[in-house]
C-alpha cells in the first residue's frame, strides 16, 4: 500500500511538472524570432532567459514609442494642419494647425469622436472617403465655412479657402494634410488689382505718346522716318499689353460679365479669321487643313470665340516651319445628363488645333495658360519684321491667358499636349451647347 501511494504521488508529480514544461514552450513559441534567433555566448536557463527577451521586448517598445512621439511634436509645431481618422471616421490625431484651420474646439488629445461632429464639412468627409475607397492619394480644394455653437460668433467668422491633401493608410486610416490658401489668394487678389490700377493708369499716356508719334510720322522723312515707324510699332505694343491686361482681369473677375451669347457658325468663324492671318500665312507658306461636319451651330459670343481662334492660330502660325500645316478638327460629342430625374442627351464641340512645329517643352505644359509666362524660347520665330497689324499678341504672354478666361466663361475646357504622331504643339478645347452639325467634310 505504501509503495502505491508513493508511485501514485510520483506520478501526479511527473504530470503537473509536464504540463508547466508545455506552458513554456508555448510562452517561447510566441516571442518574436527576431530575439529568439539572437546569439548568445552564455546558455542562460529557461526563466531567466524568458525574463531577458521580455525585458528587451519592454525595451524596444519604449524605443517605438519614442519615435512615436518625436513624429508626433514634428506635426504639432508643422506649418500645416495634419488629422488623422480610423476606418469609421472618429478623431484620432489633430495638431494645433489643423484645429485653427477648422475651428475645432471641443476636442482634446486623446478623445476619440466623429470628425462629422467636430468639423461641418461635407467636401473633407468626402475626400476621405474617396481616399479609402480609392486607395491612393487625393487633392481637393474648396472654401471651408466654419461652424460654431454661438450664433453670434458665427457670423464674424469668415469663410476661408483650403486645400487638403489625403494619404490612405493602414487599417482604413487616413491621414490627412490642410493648407490655409486664403492669405495666398488676398496676396493675389492685392496684386491684381495693383496691376489693374498700373494698367488704367498708363493707358491716358501712352494714348499721348502715340498721338506725338501719329504728328512725328507726317512730318519725318526718310531715312529717319523708320525709327519713328519702329516708335509707334512699340507703343502699339504696349498699349495691346495694356488694354489686355484690363481685359484679363475683368474676365478673371466677373467671367460673364461681357458674354453676348448668340447663334454662332463655327466653320465659317473659323474662315474669317484665317482671311485676317492669310498675309501672315502666305509669307511662311503655312496651310490650314480643316476636318469635320460643317453648318455647326453653338451658343457662344461670336467676338470672343473669334478672339480664341485668333489667338490659337496666330499662335501655330508663328511656331509652324516654312511650307508646315495647321490642322483644325471639330467633333461632336454626345453627352448624357443623369442627374435630373429623366436622363437628357446634349451635344458638346471638341476642337482640336494642331499645329507642325516641334512642340510644347515638357517643363511648359502644366503653365502654358498662365499670364506673362513665356515658354522655350527655341520654338519662337524671330517676327521683328513684323507689324503689329499682322500678329495678334506680340509675344505679350496674355493671349493664352485670356484664351483659357474666355473658354471657361462659356463653361468649357481647355488643354494644352504635344501630337502623339506629328510631335506639334496641341490644344484641345471644349464647349457646350452645340445646337446642330451636318456631315463631316475636309477642306484645305
Amino acid at each position: 500500500m505504501l509503495v502505491f501511494s508513493f508511485l501514485f504521488g510520483l506520478t501526479i508529480g511527473l504530470g503537473v511538472w509536464i504540463c508547466q514544461m508545455v506552458q513554456l514552450r508555448r510562452l517561447i513559441g510566441k516571442i518574436p524570432p527576431s530575439l529568439k534567433s539572437q546569439p548568445s555566448d552564455i546558455a542562460l536557463p529557461l526563466i531567466p532567459r524568458l525574463r531577458h527577451e521580455i525585458a528587451e521586448l519592454k525595451q524596444q517598445q519604449l524605443y517605438l514609442q519614442q519615435i512615436i512621439n518625436n513624429y508626433q511634436a514634428l506635426l504639432e509645431s508643422a506649418p500645416v494642419g495634419y488629422l488623422q481618422v480610423d476606418e469609421e471616421n472618429q478623431m484620432l490625431w489633430c495638431n494645433q494647425q489643423a484645429r485653427e484651420m477648422l475651428y475645432v474646439q471641443r476636442w482634446q488629445p486623446g478623445q476619440i469622436r466623429l470628425l462629422l461632429e467636430l468639423v461641418r464639412s461635407y467636401e473633407l468627409d468626402q475626400l476621405i472617403e474617396q481616399t479609402r475607397d480609392r486607395q491612393q492619394s487625393q487633392v481637393k480644394e474648396w472654401v471651408f465655412h466654419p461652424s460654431c455653437e454661438n450664433a453670434a460668433a458665427m457670423l464674424e467668422q469668415k469663410p476661408v479657402v483650403l486645400r487638403a491633401t489625403s494619404l490612405p493608410l493602414s487599417q482604413g486610416e487616413v491621414g490627412v494634410f490642410l493648407e490655409n490658401r486664403q492669405i495666398l489668394l488676398e496676396i493675389n487678389q492685392a496684386r491684381d488689382r495693383a496691376f489693374s490700377d498700373l494698367a488704367h493708369e498708363l493707358r491716358t499716356p501712352l494714348t499721348s505718346i502715340r498721338l506725338v508719334v501719329e504728328t512725328l510720322q507726317d512730318r519725318i522723312e526718310a531715312p529717319l522716318d523708320r525709327w519713328v515707324n519702329r516708335l509707334m510699332q512699340e507703343v502699339d505694343r504696349l498699349i495691346f499689353l495694356v488694354q489686355s491686361w484690363l481685359e484679363l482681369t475683368q474676365l478673371e473677375t466677373d467671367p460673364t460679365l461681357k458674354l453676348n451669347r448668340q447663334s454662332t457658325e463655327v466653320r465659317s468663324l473659323i474662315s474669317k479669321v484665317w482671311e485676317s492671318l492669310e498675309p501672315l500665312a502666305a509669307r511662311y507658306q503655312v496651310q490650314l487643313i480643316y476636318k469635320g461636319p460643317e453648318n455647326i451651330l453653338i451658343n457662344a459670343d461670336a467676338s470672343r470665340l473669334y478672339q480664341v481662334f485668333l489667338n490659337l492660330l496666330d499662335n501655330s502660325i508663328k511656331y509652324s516651319p516654312p511650307g508646315g500645316t495647321i490642322t483644325v478638327e471639330t467633333k461632336i460629342l454626345n453627352v448624357e445628363n443623369n442627374s435630373s430625374a429623366k436622363p437628357t442627351t446634349s451635344a458638346n464641340l471638341e476642337v482640336n488645333i494642331v499645329d507642325s512645329g516641334v512642340g510644347f517643352a515638357e517643363a511648359d505644359l502644366p503653365h502654358v495658360f498662365e499670364r506673362f509666362y513665356r515658354g522655350d524660347q527655341a520654338r519662337t520665330r524671330d517676327k521683328t519684321v513684323e507689324t503689329f497689324s499682322t500678329t495678334t499678341l506680340v509675344g505679350s504672354g496674355l493671349g493664352l491667358a485670356i484664351v483659357r478666361q474666355i473658354i471657361l466663361a462659356h463653361s468649357g475646357s481647355i488643354k494644352a499636349m504635344n501630337h502623339p504622331i506629328t510631335g506639334g504643339a496641341w490644344i484641345q478645347f471644349v464647349l457646350p451647347e452645340v445646337m446642330a452639325n451636318s456631315e463631316s467634310q475636309d477642306y484645305i
